[in-house]
């Protein structure tokens, strides 16, 4: 034992955690992260490395628990990124007119007061109850019930002068 690092020399062990880590991932970049985040994970749990135990053993133990949950964590998302595409495939493209009709519905959005488009971002795109909305902002329900009005109003306008085909359904709105 080092008498200049204690019992919990890390630092002395870094060279073979270092080997260690490039023959589980065979990639020196990928292998100074996983050292790098087992060696935080070592010194979080380091309360529970009993004094007198084999701090390259325990350090290893570590490594390796460190890599396992990496590998399982890049499984997980690789199916779920998986599924994300499996479903994408089956959606059909907007097309340039109604794409650039949302874009202009949200830049009228974003025109609105910021209470006005603050209240109704919380009612129709969070689906907050009104008293939930009105309780998050901290104004009485029928001031917030008042800015989702006036905005639905302003959006509507806004959807009956720029629209002739297609008419945007306001969530939680009247759809006259």
């Amino acid at each position: 034992m080092d008498r200049r690092h204690g019992p919990f020399d890390v630092i002395g062990n870094l060279a073979s955690l270092k080997r260690y880590a490039r023959s589980l991932v065979r990639n020196n970049a990928d292998a100074e992260d996983l050292v790098q985040d087992a060696l935080v994970k070592a010194y979080e749990r380091r309360g529970s490395f009993r004094k007198g135990a084999n701090l390259r053993s325990w350090l290893f133990a570590i490594l390796h628990n460190t890599h396992v949950d990496t590998l399982r964590s890049n499984r997980s998302r690789v199916r779920r990124d998986g599924a994300t595409v499996s479903e994408a495939e089956h959606t059909i493209p907007a097309s340039q007119e109604d794409i650039v009709h949302l874009r202009q519905v949200h830049e009228a959005f974003m025109r609105l007061p910021a209470e006005q488009r603050e209240a109704l971002h919380l009612v129709a795109v969070e689906d907050l109850s009104y008293q939930q909305a009105a309780d998050t902002i901290g104004v009485p329900i029928g001031t917030l019930m008042s800015r989702v009005s006036r905005a639905r109003a302003t959006l509507r306008t806004f959807e009956q002068a720029t629209t002739r085909k297609a008419h945007l359904r306001l969530v939680g709105g009247d759809d006259d």
